[in-house]
């Protein structure tokens, strides 16, 4: 019985960390493409995005598609750092279809959700949780969409959880963002998914 018991622990231990999936691998940008002009490069073994001189929105989005899955990264905000983490969300030249979980500057919602050229905003935290940022510093993102439903966690601080049929019917990549505007720059690091069955 004994030997039974560690064997099924064993497999489903196996099974479980057989679905978390670096996205970056420290040196290179493969498995992603660029959208627009922005820049967007690897630097001491993080990934960069950065204003271009045309000032105008930038993507980077994953080859594969995601539906249901968790997904962590590291993020640093250098110099503005408004950007965000699309889920599900496709792009055609620089204009995304997609879901936003948003990665701003103090006071402007990190961690809520964002529908790009749709319904915008869908649900933003609470303010008293925008303290659970730490502009300037590393911060860890965690994002859990399974179905219609995703929330979002900053720090270990739950943001926001939201239902929405229309999220849940919606296919695509994982997209990092570069917003307009210019003066912008943000380091990404331990970008990890883990599929949900």
């Amino acid at each position: 019985m004994k030997n039974i018991l560690v064997f099924v622990f064993a497999f489903f231990a196996v099974s479980t960390f057989a679905q978390e999936k670096e996205l970056f691998n420290g040196k290179s940008l493969d498995g992603w493409t660029i959208y627009g002009t922005e820049k967007w490069y690897v630097e001491d073994g993080l990934l960069v995005c950065e204003s271009g001189p045309d000032e105008q929105y930038g993507y980077l989005a994953t080859d594969e598609h995601y539906k249901n899955f968790e997904l962590t990264v590291d993020f640093r905000q250098l110099a503005d750092g408004n950007s965000g983490v699309f889920i599900r969300s496709t792009v055609e030249g620089t204009t995304v279809s997609g879901w936003q979980v948003e990665v701003a500057p103090p006071g402007y919602s990190t961690g809520g959700v964002y529908e790009s050229y749709g319904r915008n905003w869908l649900i933003k935290p609470a303010p008293e949780k925008d303290k659970a940022l730490k502009m300037g510093e590393w911060n860890t993102m965690k994002i859990r969409v399974n179905g219609d439903e995703i929330t979002s966690w900053l720090n270990g601080t739950e943001m926001i959880t939201l239902t929405d049929k229309i999220i849940g019917a919606g296919e695509g990549s994982v997209i990092l963002q570069i917003h307009d505007g210019g003066g912008i720059k943000v380091q990404w690091k331990n970008i990890k998914i883990t599929e949900l069955k």
